[in-house]
Order: C-alpha cells, then structure tokens, then sequence
C-alpha cells in the first residue's frame, strides 16, 4: 500500500520537518517527493574522507556524489534550504570499528557536551567538529518518473521498503574503502523494460539505468527472498527482475573499513533534497522491427539505450545505445546482400547480428568453429569460406580479453594449425591460440567436452560459435549445396551444439550463407521451403543466433565490427562494467588495439592467399583462386569490408 496522499502531495522541505519532529508516519521515504533526488548519507571522519571521495568518482553508479560537507558542516547548501543533517533523516544507523552498534533517530547528541561512553569515544575523536558528510544519489529519485512512464513500481504499490542486496561484484578500490556492489531490484514487466530503462538512464544522480536485468545468480545474489538490507518486494507475473546500483554499497564500504566511528542513513530511510530529478518525462517507445525508435524532447538520439533480451537460460537482458544498435543493422544489410543468388536474403531474420554480438561481448570464453569439406574429390576438400572469418573473429575477441578455442576436424588439425601459425606470423590474428578436436566417445562425449568433469554448472565456454560449418541434416547425414553426402569428412561437432541447449550459461550462434550449416536449423523449415534441395540438405541444428549472410565470412566481419561498436558504446560499455570504474573515455592504447583488429581489406587478402597456397579452394565453384564462393576478392569481397568498415569507424562514439 502506497504511502497517505496528504504525504505524497508535500514538498521536501515539509517532509523534512516531519521527520525532525520524528512523525510516525514516515518509516522510508520510498514513494515520497516525487520529482526531488533523495541522497545516502555518510559521515566519516576527516581523515578518511579524501578516499572516501575517490571511492566514488571511481564506482560512480552505485555512489553519484551530490556533495561533500565541510568537517563539522549540518547544513547543504547546495541540495537542501534550512537543512539540518543531524535531524532531518528519519533513522540513523551508528558504526564503531566497521560494527553497527545502534539505530538512532538524531545525531544531535554526538554534537552535545559528551555524557555516554559512546559520546565520550565520539568526542575523543573529534566529536561533529571532526565528521564529513557525503551526501550521494538514491534510486527513490527515479521512483516518479518510473510512475510517469506508465512503469509499476512494485514496493510502493506493496508499501515496503525497497528490496537491496549484496553482491559479489567487487567495487574498484580507493585507499582503505574496497567492498563489493549493493544493488536495488526492482521488478519490471517485461514489455516495459525499455520504458524503465528510458525513465532512469539521464539521471545519473540517481545511479543511472540499471546495471543488471535478469538472473539475480549472475550477480551472485542466490535468494531474491532474502535482501540483505530493505524488504522482500514481490514479482507478479510476468516481471523480471532489475537491478540499479546502490548508495548503500557506502555502509558496505563502512563495515569493510572499519572507522572508530561513522554514520549513516538506515536503508530506505533516505535525506530528501530540494533538487528536482533531470530525468526525461516522455519516455521513447520501445524500438520495433526495422526501426532503432524515435527521440524524446530534448535528448540524444543515438544515446537512448535499448533492451535486449539475450539468453533465456539463464535470463539476461542487455543494453546498447539507439546509435550503436542503428549501426549494427546496418551491417546486417550490407552482409545480407547476395551477388551469388542464392536466396540467402528469404531466411534473414533482423537482429540476429545484434543479439549474438551482445552476448558475444558478455562472454568470457568463446569456441569457434568452421570448415566445409564440399570438395570431396579434392584434397584437402575444404573450402575458403569460413577459416577468413572465424579467424577474424577471434582475433577481435582475443583484444577484447575473452579466451578463444578453435575446434576442428581431425583430418584437418595440422592443416589448421598451420593457418594458425601463418595468420600470426603474418599479423592477421593477434595471438597463437589452442585448436582442439572433439570426438564422440560415449553419450557424455560433449557434456565432458564442453563441461569442466562433465559438470553443466562449470562450463569452460559460454559461447560456442560456427562459422561456414558443415551442418547435419534430418537424416543424419551431412550435404554440400548439390546434396552430396561427405559425412566421411565430418566429426560430430554438432552434438556439442546440441548439448549446449541443456547446459545453463551456453549460447550458441551459427553464421551461413545456404542453410546447411551447423546453426543453421534454426531457419530450417525456411530453408526446406526456400532453398535449392532444401528439403535434403536442411540443417536439423539450431543455434540461438543464426546470422545470414551472402558468404559466411562477411557475418564474420560484422560480428567483429558488432563488438567493436558495442565496445565503445557508453551506454553498453556502463552496464557490462556496472557502473564501476568508468573512465572519462575507453584508453587511447586499448581503442588502438581494438581498431588494429578489426577486418581490414589487406588482412583478408593476405589469410585468402594464405589458404590458396595450402590448397584451399572457392566453395562454388572449386577454383583454386583468390575468390570466395566464386566471387573474386577484389572487387567483391574488398568492397563489403570496405563499406562494413564505413559503418563501423565512422560513426563510432569512443566516449564510456
């Protein structure tokens, strides 16, 4: 139950008054002063408070500094007219050594002529003469215009306090203060996550837009039932779960560090300011197919984030900004075009590109996968489509920190490994990495293979990615596009696509340019219906993402150029870091290295003349050439990287 309309109506600086005069009916101030910031509040004393004020310029989501007092100051003159700290908060929590000792409703008496023990110690210490307030942004600042975007705000409908937890997110550190992040939920009907996020992304004062949405076990939080500060809040059907940081991760960085004597706020019973809220008060409507959204008054466009949804197992949402969502589909097009004539564009489903990046750029570890031995009367019987961009993409993954594994067929290990070598030596892949085999052994060959001891909650990826890889069909068997049978040239890698659907925390994503690829049954019924032999050389394997493209290689290269985007997205970039230890810009040497492995029209020329020289050939047409799926490189594939580039560095935003 919402708190009474006559509180709802009164401005801060009555509300204040109230509390001074301890007015029973204000427990928390959660759903009062709509419109208004509301602040955190803590005191330390002096000599902690130079890092204390790192500590939040450092972790900025979870701690948004409103202002720093004076030692000895009560009044804040910048948030608050006739305030007084010591009174105007309607419980304080009291801390010595990092212990909390006693909930008080005034601070007056730590200022007084000292009469306990406990005073006597405060006074020893300087008493209020030697305290420094912080006063920093709350989430209940946000609480109104979640109201004005239509967006239910579940723990003033249900008049608790909001709930908080502790998660094992650890805070960047500064001086004595290192403690992990405390984070808010709220839920969220799931057709309303882009209007929540709208509603609070400008009010970085009041932590900004979420930094988590979905499974509370990613944050390490394993029982939403029991916060660890606030109340349990309800979700009703059809929530999810959304997670703000939280100004209470200043109390864990209290108890961490451990001050002879602190102050705070109690959790949910917050100082009201007079400074109104700077978030937007008409949320965009969420993005539909084929549009990135339209503006709200008076904002950045290209900065609106939008929500996606990325995994279901388990459940996780992410955000990129309309401006780096808007580029990514643009490479969705361009590699959609098809000179080959196929029909490739007949099975194009938008945002595939988009969703496989985001997960992608979650993902810690990533096994990729190619190779399509068409040429059966060859040797070796592979072609040049897909080793160009399965090495493109792990080179971009291996500058963004994530561990990348090449898995390959056993008749092509040494062949491979040879790319390998010669792709680093010649600058085209950033560094040596493992190339491994998998072989069916038993029925637990792939939970073993994908799984540390065969246990699904240790997985060694989280992101198993195939390139221009032979996909089975619904027989069992394996096709080229004139649906000869090469299963004798084929390992069974599709079954660890296929165990990865019951293990939580794998997505998988295939990238093909006919439908029989290994990913590829996700289009399957498209592909029967609508390409040459569909109904043979249909692909019974489905990935979550299954990204077209003209020729395989080029979904390489936008993969690739997806995560750049994404990389240097502020809006992308805050929510993977969750708000912590954000600098001004992504470092000059890191976007450096991050341009120098992108595709690049000479890189891809030379790992096409490094495959002609091992015997490799155009899948189309069996030339040993510098062609791809009988296109010639130049004009034909130079072009597309040319244009995906355009897009990629031309209208990027580095600034995180």
């Amino acid at each position: 139950m919402e708190q009474s309309n006559h509180l709802n109506s009164l401005s801060p600086a009555e509300l204040r008054l109230l509390i001074r005069q301890e007015d029973p009916r204000i427990s928390t101030t959660t759903g009062l002063a709509n419109g208004y910031q509301q602040a955190n509040v803590i005191i330390l004393p002096n000599h902690l408070a130079d890092d204390f004020e790192v500590f939040c310029r450092r972790n900025p989501a979870p701690l948004p500094l409103l202002y720093r007092s004076q030692s000895g100051e009560t009044s804040s003159p910048p948030l608050a007219r006739h305030a007084d700290i010591r009174t105007d908060v309607s419980q304080y929590y009291v801390y010595e050594e990092g212990c909390l000792v006693k909930t008080v409703s005034s601070l007056q008496s730590y200022s007084a002529q000292p009469r306990t023990a406990s005073e006597q110690q405060a006074a020893h210490h300087g008493l209020w003469s030697d305290m420094v307030c912080f006063y920093l942004g709350c989430s209940f600042g946000f609480e109104g215009q979640l109201k004005k975007a239509g967006v239910p705000v579940r723990n003033v409908e249900q008049g608790t306090n909001v709930s908080m937890y502790r998660t094992a997110v650890p805070c960047i550190p500064a001086g004595v203060f290192s403690c992990p992040l405390v984070v808010t939920m709220r839920p969220v009907p799931a057709g309303m996550l882009d209007a929540a996020v709208e509603a609070t992304h400008l009010n970085l004062l009041a932590h900004g837009p979420p930094v988590h949405i979905g499974d509370p076990a990613l944050l390490g939080i394993q029982d939403l039932s029991r916060p660890n500060y606030g109340e349990q809040v309800q979700l009703q059907p059809g929530d999810v779960p959304v997670f703000w940081a939280c100004g209470v991760t200043a109390i864990e960085a209290i108890i961490s560090s451990k001050p002879s004597l602190a102050f705070s706020h109690s959790p949910g019973c917050m100082f009201l300011t007079d400074i109104p809220d700077s978030s937007p008060s008409s949320p965009t409507p969420p993005p539909s197919e084929g549009s990135a959204g339209s503006p709200s008054t008076g904002q950045n466009l290209e900065l609106i984030p939008f929500c996606f949804l990325v995994s279901h197992n388990p459940l996780l949402y992410s955000l990129a900004s309309q401006g780096a969502v808007a580029k990514i589909r643009q490479l969705e097009t361009i590699i959609g075009e098809d000179p080959g004539q196929r029909g490739i564009r007949a099975l194009f489903v938008q945002d595939e590109l988009l969703r496989s990046c985001l997960a992608l750029s979650h993902a810690f570890s990533v096994a990729i996968t190619t190779g399509f031995p068409t040429h059966y009367m060859h040797s070796p019987p592979d072609e040049t489509d897909g080793p160009p961009g399965a090495i493109a993409m792990a080179t971009m993954l291996l500058s963004l920190g994530k561990r990348v594994t090449m898995v390959t067929d056993r008749r092509a290990l040494e062949m491979n490994r040879a790319i390998i070598d010669e792709a680093v030596r010649t600058g085209v892949l950033k560094a040596a990495i493992p190339l491994v085999t998998f072989e069916d052994s038993g029925p637990d060959s792939a939970l073993h293979f994908l799984c540390h001891h065969g246990d699904p909650s240790k997985p060694r990826y989280d992101h198993l990615v195939a390139i221009e890889r032979t996909g089975r069909a619904e027989d069992g068997n394996y096709y080229n596009m004139r649906g000869v049978n090469i299963k004798h040239l084929v390992d069974p890698i599709d079954n660890l696509f296929i165990a990865a659907k019951d293990i939580p925390g794998i997505i998988t994503t295939g990238i093909g340019d006919g439908g029989n690829e290994l990913g590829m049954g996700k289009l399957k019924e498209k592909v029967k219906t609508l390409m040459s032999n569909g109904s043979l050389i249909a692909c019974d394997v489905p990935a979550d993402y299954a990204i077209t493209a003209g020729v395989s290689n080029w979904g390489g290269y936008a993969v690739v150029c997806g995560l750049y985007l994404l990389h240097t997205c502020p809006s992308h970039q805050q929510y993977r870091k969750k708000g912590l230890g954000l600098e001004n810009s992504v470092p000059q040497e890191q976007l450096q290295d991050w341009t120098a492995n992108l595709p690049s029209v000479d890189k891809e020329e030379s790992i096409l003349s490094t495959l002609v020289r091992f015997g490799i050939r155009s899948g189309k047409t069996g030339h040993l050439a510098m062609e791809v799926d009988g296109l010639t490189f130049h004009p034909t594939h130079s072009d597309i990287i040319t244009r995906l580039l355009e897009v990629t560095r031309g209208c990027t935003t580095p600034n995180i």
